[in-house]
């Protein structure tokens, strides 16, 4: 495995979860409780950008590689999944929710190796569908971590939800969108 810069920064967002979970750790009188919401949301949001910046610089510096294009994903899952599972021990998000966004993630990171055995990996490619999906995510997981009021007006927890609660549609209507597409491609190999 070359280290390259994209794959320094992926390493870097999995390295960076043992920071972000451990911040809601910190007793009171290291880090108010206003702290530790500002400062796992500065991580998260950090983590959301180099998402798009290893990519980036991957197909800029022509360094594309089979193990960056496996690590980028599971980096991005894990760092969700994780700030899923705080949001609910801070009793911010419901637990159906994030199982329903982790469970999806799981089930469609199995069908898309299943699928690329059999030699059919591009019925199970990456769809608008999804992308709308993760930008949703993406957005609604640092508002509920910040959590504060912004001004006398905003309420992040309040649009956090809702965007979440997308996230979460989005969800189950991409699983069966994937779902439709590649079964009857699989059973063709039975």
């Amino acid at each position: 495995m070359v280290l390259t810069l994209p794959n320094l920064l992926t390493w870097m967002r999995i390295l960076a979860i043992p920071l972000f979970m451990g911040i809601f750790y910190c007793p009171s009188d290291w880090l108010s409780h206003s702290e530790q919401n500002f400062i796992a949301t500065v991580i998260f949001t950090g983590a959301a950008v180099t998402d798009w910046l290893d990519g980036f610089l991957a197909r800029v510096l022509n360094q594309t590689s089979t193990f960056g294009a496996f690590l980028d994903p599971v980096a991005d899952k894990l760092m969700v999944a994780a700030a899923l599972i705080v949001l609910v021990y801070l009793g911010r998000l419901d637990a159906l929710i994030a199982f329903i966004i982790i469970g999806r993630e799981i089930t469609i990171s199995a069908l898309r190796e299943w699928m690329a055995k059999i030699g059919r990996s591009k019925n199970v490619g990456v769809s608008f569908l999804g992308k709308i999906k993760t930008i949703s995510q993406m957005i609604s997981i640092p508002l509920l971590l910040y959590h504060d009021k912004i001004g006398e007006n905003f309420n992040p927890q309040e649009v956090g939800t809702w965007l979440i609660y997308l996230a979460a549609i989005l969800t189950l209507w991409s699983m069966i969108f994937y779902l439709k597409a590649a079964i009857p491609k699989a059973s063709e190999r039975n």
